[in-house]
């Protein structure tokens, strides 16, 4: 089963019953996605204990996540602490997500596997966890999580990762990750801004070295060179950029110095 809350989403809401649950927070716009978040939390609540009421819940994988972080426009600076960026962005606070597991028969409690995994990985994991086969005559990415969670497997389940969103494009490879994104509309052929973090030193992306370190920023575009040349053409273009602050809600004032990239869409 594929559950996708809109809980956390705007228009930010809660119920009378989910807001005064938290009185001790001041700030009316937390208080009100405090709300929320519990009332998630609820939901998620009622699966578990329907799988518990029907003899289930020992032996079924489940896996919460999120497909992508806070988003800036409902505007809480910190909620993706203390990462910079948003939703809409490859920064980390935009892809930098929970990602929880239980499966009682068959993962120890407290493990915790802290090597960047993805989404795609997902896929595999439920297929293997199934004992289902799964297609052997096209490239399928991502890998089946399992063995690293037992312990069975030691290294990294990833070496490089990849994300795209039209052109703004970034890899992550042996912990040094690139972002790049066309900076004006005037087209394919724009220039592009870079940033380039070395994660394992700088977790919150605060020192851009593409600059400095212009031997690492061409190792990683000929990686991502390679990966989108296997990728099919989008089936539906992108019809505008449109900027993201990187280090500001979307509520707070432009200021002439912030940092943004084109989020094409």
């Amino acid at each position: 089963m594929y559950l996708a809350q809109w809980g956390v989403h705007n228009p930010l809401q809660a119920t009378a019953e989910d807001y005064a649950a938290f009185a001790h927070i001041e700030d009316h716009h937390l208080r009100v996605y405090a709300g929320m978040i519990r009332a998630l939390d609820r939901s998620v609540g009622e699966v578990t204990k329907a799988l518990e009421r029907n003899g289930l819940a020992e032996n079924t994988l489940i896996v919460f996540t999120s497909d992508n972080g806070g988003a800036g426009y409902i505007g809480l600076p910190d909620v993706n602490k203390p990462f910079r960026g948003w939703k809409l962005t490859h920064f980390e606070g935009g892809t930098h997500v929970p990602f929880m597991a239980k499966w009682p028969a068959q993962i120890q409690p407290g493990v915790v596997v802290s090597d960047p995994i993805h989404h795609v990985d997902i896929f595999h994991t439920l297929a293997a966890a199934g004992n289902a086969q799964v297609p052997s005559d096209r490239k399928l990415d991502g890998v089946d999580l399992l063995p690293y969670i037992s312990g069975e497997k030691d290294q990294p389940p990833h070496e490089t990762l990849f994300w795209r969103e039209g052109h703004h494009q970034s890899v992550l490879h042996n912990g040094w990750k690139l972002i790049r994104a066309n900076q004006t509309d005037k087209g394919p052929n724009a220039p592009q801004k870079k940033w380039l973090f070395h994660l394992s030193k700088d977790p919150t992306e605060q020192t851009n070295l593409a600059m400095a370190e212009t031997g690492k920023v061409a190792e990683l575009e000929d990686l991502l060179a390679a990966h989108n040349a296997e990728q099919a053409a989008p089936a539906w273009p992108s019809v505008f950029d449109g900027p993201q602050r990187i280090d500001k809600t979307g509520i707070e004032p432009y200021a002439k110095d912030d940092e943004y990239i084109y989020w094409p869409n």
